[in-house]
């Protein structure tokens, strides 16, 4: 079992760096099972608005590519990903975290979790909506991607935003993770790959992404969306 652990600033915000430093542990796991934690604090904030906020359009194409390859690459990973969720996961964090193959979050009611792209006035990359698509279901797809709320552990569970609650996230996550481990990799590995695809392309083509760059990049590089975001930096 190999654990990444997210622990960075703003809350384990996404930023490019944190998003790079995740494709490496994954591709050093080697295919192994993944365990994927944050803090008490936070499992992940979303992405780093500090950066999002300071981006010429140039660099918000890097930004998201690389935000959409890391998704991608948790997504697809073909060992069993666990997610053990002890504080916050919201907008990126909640995508983070929808990635994994099972997620088991605190029971604290102080917590919040859910997808608030919308609230920010950003359009979801096509990799990161097909795998939130796919993993929220269906009845909740209104409430949760359109109504972009922000819900405690047991409204979110209901929601279909993580798999279970327990006291002890971390205990539990590790315990899933061995049980699905236990399983034959090769079988696992094949079942996930016809479930989910293989690669990037297999979630959206190459020629979708770049289409959605050209139409999104000038959205979340404008004036309005950098104002709702640096007030929420100010909160």
């Amino acid at each position: 079992m190999v654990e990444i652990n997210l622990r960075g600033p703003a809350k384990n915000a996404l930023g490019s760096e944190m998003l790079s430093w995740v494709l490496e542990r994954l591709q050093a796991a080697h295919g192994e099972p993944v365990l994927l934690t944050g803090s008490r604090d936070a499992f992940s904030a979303g992405l780093n608005l500090k950066e999002v906020a300071s981006l010429d359009p140039a660099g918000m194409e890097g930004y998201l590519r690389l935000l959409e390859r890391c998704m991608a690459a948790v997504y697809l990973h073909p060992a069993p990903v666990v997610a053990a969720i002890e504080g916050h996961a919201i907008a990126g964090g909640c995508v983070l975290a929808a990635c994994c193959d099972h997620r088991v979050a605190t029971t604290d009611g102080r917590v919040r979790i859910g997808l608030n792209e919308v609230a920010l006035g950003v359009r979801y990359p096509p990799r990161v909506l097909h795998i939130v698509r796919d993993r929220v279901p269906r009845p909740a797809h209104e409430m949760v991607l359109l109504g972009a709320g922000l819900f405690p552990p047991s409204e979110a569970r209901a929601h279909g935003l993580v798999d279970e609650l327990a006291e002890d996230a971390l205990g539990v996550a590790r315990a899933r993770l061995a049980t699905l481990a236990a399983h034959p990799r090769e079988a696992y590995a094949a079942t996930k790959r016809a479930m989910r695809g293989a690669t990037d392309a297999d979630l959206a083509p190459d020629e979708a992404e770049d289409r959605w760059l050209r139409e999104s990049v000038p959205v979340w590089t404008s004036k309005a969306v950098k104002e709702r975001v640096l007030a929420v930096l100010k909160k």
